[in-house]
């Protein structure tokens, strides 16, 4: 038996090749091109043959489908079979295992969350996140998380997930590694091990680098090597997300550090994130132009991004943004014997005061976690002290954490309506533990206060900085749109209810107004209450698929023709493909037709969902019917892959049985507005 390496574009470089035999393609597929020809020859689109004949895991009927696009909306059933999206349209006389009605209500694409910190066994029931209508988190923000990520990974998925997990590779994690706490340059060989460790992290399919320059120590770590380090991810094609670093040479300028985290970005050849965007303190006031600092810095064809949430205070440890780098250098130890030595105290108090001033307004913005006090109640109970002296003294007691009060509401507004800014709430699945409303508040919020109420923003646009721009933004390409052959990650909101309830005071009350979330296509909220199921999977990227632009407002095609080669031989393919999508249209058109002469398989599709596009790169989704029942199909276009010695190759997914890849004569890939 002749067998043939096929390749899983979703699947971590690490893992090895799936083996398939022609005869289990056969088996998958030998009715697929019957039931085209037949569809073709009564004069039905392939499409229709689809939903004519398939019959639904799920049916969500008459609601109103925002794709996550950003295009209007429009009224649809969605159809779902197997864990995918089969159907969008009209599904009368259709038939379904579970049929809800959802007249009235919003079904979307479940949210991406780009900054998770998740707590405890949270992400095993992950209520919070639900109730929010997420459905995907991405784990090791601010540069933190293990160097293992596999092992992370795996670890959660024997523990059970109620939602998708992905996980960035953490340089200040790297940073602490090899360099360790002391404030010094890192030496050649210890910039070398940095960069394996980054690929190594990327190898085992983390989304990302992330970073927390504003944490030490890797605060300690020049601009200049820190993109040493974290350009060897350039050739991935990813993205390098940063806390920014506010010092006290710039003043603590959010300005500056914005414009770091861009340099960084340029200059290592990654797609840079400003990640929980902010004007602090005394640039309150600045957000547009840092917007416009943002969005300007993009090279053509590229993207720079930004993620918010829409609080006016954040969460961190007290210590962390206020006690100056030289006190911290060696960790808490080190610290706290400069606490004892009067010189050392005084200069330590004053810097505090000055960092408290310039980032969160003076005493008044810090609320100190733990004893949950303000901090301006703790200076009366220490006698009148001054704020940096009360910040030391509770620090000498024990490590506490704060909310950290730093922006204006215009601000916020300006961020949140940036083109390419995603919401993201800097919290993650927990069990239950929060000391910040935006663990169990952030995207009702936004969908009520700042959509419904104030209208700062559309429907649309909201739920596309939920939805399609983080997930492009981070490379995924099955993920964030609501279109045939997508996974079935849904999220059903009702426009006229959803809200936040989390305050500071009580920050751990649920948000109303989600009404179901689909996760893979089981139901993980159904009627407003988690269910349990643990459907959520373990996502991890492959160099395939780049951080990228979204390309939903510009007219792309794909032409594709010829016959595959693997390794230089003959797979006995071929492949005819023919794609266009306008702008502003939400499925893409055309036909991909793929023939086996060895086996006699045939693939011929005409159901097709979202064709995104960056430079000399195209993925296609969509369905195909194999004996009656519908299949999510995949397709990866590269005009020049640095894999294949520059060819062209084409790599195509069909349900969970069949991959090939291989190298095709003929690709040309086309985007303009």
């Amino acid at each position: 038996m002749r067998e043939t390496s096929l390749s899983d574009p979703h699947a971590s470089p690490r893992r090895p090749r799936r083996i398939v035999t022609r005869r289990r393609c056969a088996r998958l597929l030998s009715l697929s091109g019957l039931l085209a020809a037949i569809a073709t020859s009564a004069g039905i689109d392939p499409a229709d043959a689809v939903a004519q004949q398939a019959r639904y895991d799920v049916v969500l009927r008459g609601g109103t489908v925002l794709d996550g696009s950003g295009s209007p909306r429009f009224a649809a059933d969605v159809g779902v079979i197997d864990g995918f999206i089969a159907r969008v349209g009209d599904l009368t006389g259709a038939e379904a295992e579970t049929d809800i009605d959802v007249h009235g209500l919003f079904v979307t694409p479940g949210f991406v969350n780009l900054h998770s910190h998740p707590r405890g066994s949270g992400l095993q029931l992950a209520s919070n996140m639900l109730t929010q209508g997420v459905t995907t988190e991405i784990l090791n923000p601010d540069g933190g998380g293990p160097l293992d990520i596999a092992g992370q990974l795996s670890d959660l998925r024997e523990s059970g997930l109620a939602l998708n997990i992905g996980a960035n590779i953490g340089f200040n994690r790297i940073w602490t590694e090899v360099v360790g706490r002391d404030d010094r340059p890192a030496t050649s060989v210890e910039i070398e091990r940095m960069r394996d460790l980054v690929v190594e992290g990327l190898t085992m399919g983390a989304w990302g680098v992330s970073a927390g320059l504003d944490y030490k120590p890797a605060y300690f770590a020049t601009t200049d090597q820190v993109v040493e380090v974290v350009g060897a991810a350039g050739g991935w094609r990813t993205n390098f997300t940063n806390h920014d670093r506010l010092a006290p040479e710039s003043n603590f300028s959010s300005r500056v550090g914005v414009a770091e985290t861009l340099e960084i970005g340029k200059r290592a050849g990654l797609v840079p994130i400003v990640t929980h965007m902010k004007a602090q303190g005394h640039e309150q006031g600045t957000a547009a132009e840092l917007i416009d600092l943002i969005v300007g810095s993009a090279e053509p064809g590229s993207v720079a991004a930004a993620d918010a949430y829409p609080y006016l205070a954040g969460q961190s440890g007290l210590g962390a943004l206020l006690i100056p780098g030289w006190a911290l250098e060696g960790g808490r130890e080190a610290m706290l014997q400069r606490f004892t030595d009067a010189e050392s105290r005084e200069r330590i108090v004053g810097e505090v005061q000055a960092a408290m001033t310039a980032r969160f307004s003076g005493p008044e913005g810090v609320f100190v976690t733990g004893l949950d006090v303000e901090l301006t109640e703790l200076m009366r109970d220490m006698g009148g002290v001054s704020p940096g002296e009360a910040v030391v003294r509770t620090l000498a007691e024990a490590n506490r954490g704060a909310i950290l009060r730093f922006g204006s509401e215009a601000d916020l507004v300006a961020i949140l309506q940036g083109p390419t800014t995603s919401v993201a709430c800097d919290c993650g699945a927990t069990d239950g533990r929060a000391s910040h409303p935006r663990y169990f508040g952030s995207y009702p919020r936004v969908l009520g206060r700042y959509v419904r109420e104030q209208g700062h923003l559309t429907w649309e646009d909201a739920i596309r900085k939920m939805t399609g721009l983080p997930a492009t933004t981070i490379g995924m390409v099955d993920r964030g749109f609501l279109a045939p052959g997508m996974a079935a990650d849904l999220t059903v909101v009702d426009p006229e209810t959803v809200i936040d309830h989390a305050t500071f005071e009580n920050p751990t009350v649920p948000s109303t107004g989600i009404r179901h979330v689909l996760v893979n296509g089981r139901f993980a909220l159904r009627d407003g209450s988690p269910t349990g199921a643990r459907a959520g999977q373990v996502l991890v990227r492959a160099d395939r698929l780049p951080s990228r632009a979204m390309s939903h407002d510009v007219a792309r095609s794909v032409r594709a023709a010829g016959k595959l080669e693997l390794g230089g031989a003959s797979t006995g393919v071929s492949v005819s493909m023919e794609i266009e999508q306008a702008a502003g249209e939400r499925t893409a058109r055309g036909r991909v037709r793929l023939t086996d002469s060895r086996s006699g398989l045939s693939i011929d599709t005409g159901d097709l969902g979202v064709l995104q596009v960056t430079e000399g790169w195209a993925s296609l989704s969509g369905v195909a019917a194999v004996e009656g029942v519908a299949h999510p199909l995949l397709v990866i276009f590269e005009e020049s892959d640095s894999s294949a010695d520059g060819n062209s190759t084409v790599s195509l997914r069909l349900g969970n049985d069949y991959r090939v890849s291989g190298v095709l004569p003929t690709i040309r890939i086309t985007a303009g507005r």
